[in-house]
């Protein structure tokens, strides 16, 4: 919180959900059955984690698209398959690509054959799209949405972007190079970025630089009364020097990622899940959005699984060790070491 700024009941709200949502990340390992949380919010609907990276998606870009030992390490290559994979941002997407056509590569797979794919499978009424953020079309000439996404992929390859960003001399010009692509706005070239920023084709710090996107602002505007009067950039690092203060304040056992703080990209994506939550804890608060329910429920993935997660190794993280919050009905702050 900046000394400018007057918070609402929801900026408390805020790291309370930070610390629940991240307990149940670790609960989960302990035991897979639950329950998690006696929170009946977050037992009833889908809230993302409060780290980005250890989302399902997330983490099944960085162990096999990304850090796949089998795959080409070269810059041009980490690029394709990152950028390939996230314009879809579906697993389920990435997998029947590479059932069709093989290990995926720039230099081996044609565009033309990922099309066919993606044509079979929306004429089946399958889905290629991921619902997580709105992917506009870049208007290259083809008549679907996924046709045009392609002729973007390749011509950010044509162009040489992979080895423009390698050299790249901070998050912020790596950035500004991806956004001047068509319909690419500033929120999904940052979501980008930090994708990228996972793999080896980037190494810089992901305090350097954030981005809000709308639910973030929807997050903002219910954390604060007085939100717009302060750039987003702002209130968000704001909430990043803060959180250990904040957690001690309130009393909130938390215990970070395998010793990782929050980061920018975090407590964005945190402003972004507590709005959403504050629908029905705090349906007084209106933030920008209007919005009133909370649309996905949970619903248990019949593939859920619990293996040991995965972080870039230039992160240095010790996941051997995992400290996790003790059950559900507990005593609150007791750990576990699993």
């Amino acid at each position: 919180m900046t000394a400018r700024l007057e918070p609402t009941e929801v900026y408390d709200t805020y790291w309370r959900f930070a610390a629940k949502r991240q307990a149940i990340y670790f609960r989960r390992f302990v035991n897979p059955a639950g329950p998690w949380s006696d929170d009946p919010i977050l037992n009833k609907f889908r809230f993302t984690n409060v780290y980005r990276i250890t989302d399902r998606v997330s983490q099944y870009l960085v162990q096999k698209v990304q850090y796949d030992r089998s795959r080409p390490e070269s810059s041009e290559e980490v690029f394709f398959r990152t950028v390939l994979f996230k314009i879809f941002n579906r697993i389920e997407t990435w997998e029947v690509l590479e059932q069709n056509l093989g290990p995926i590569t720039w230099q081996s797979t044609q565009l033309a054959n990922i099309e066919k794919v993606l044509d079979s499978e929306m004429m089946m009424g399958k889905p290629v799209y991921s619902a997580a953020y709105i992917m506009p079309p870049p208007a290259l000439g083809h008549k679907r949405k996924h046709a045009n996404h392609l002729a973007l992929l390749k011509r950010m390859m044509q162009d040489g972007l992979a080895d423009r960003l390698a050299s790249a001399r901070s998050l912020q010009s790596a950035y500004k190079m991806i956004l001047m692509y068509p319909a690419i706005g500033p929120f999904l070239a940052f979501q980008y970025c930090i994708d990228l920023n996972y793999s080896t084709l980037l190494n810089f710090d992901e305090g350097d630089f954030v981005v809000a996107g709308p639910g973030a602002l929807d997050g903002m505007a219910k954390c604060f009364s007085d939100a717009q009067s302060e750039d987003p950039s702002t209130i968000i690092n704001g909430m990043v020097e803060r959180q250990e203060e904040e957690f001690d304040r309130l009393g909130l056992p938390f215990t970070g990622l395998f010793g990782r703080r929050l980061q920018p990209i975090d407590c964005q994506n945190i402003f972004c899940e507590v709005a959403k939550y504050a629908r029905l804890a705090h349906p007084e608060i209106r933030g920008t959005s209007g919005r009133k329910r909370i649309k996905q429920r949970y619903r248990r993935r019949a593939d859920m699984s619990f293996e040991q997660p995965f972080f870039p190794p230039k992160w240095l993280l010790d996941t051997k060790r995992r400290v996790g919050i003790c059950p559900a009905n507990a005593g609150a702050g007791q750990k576990v070491l699993v």
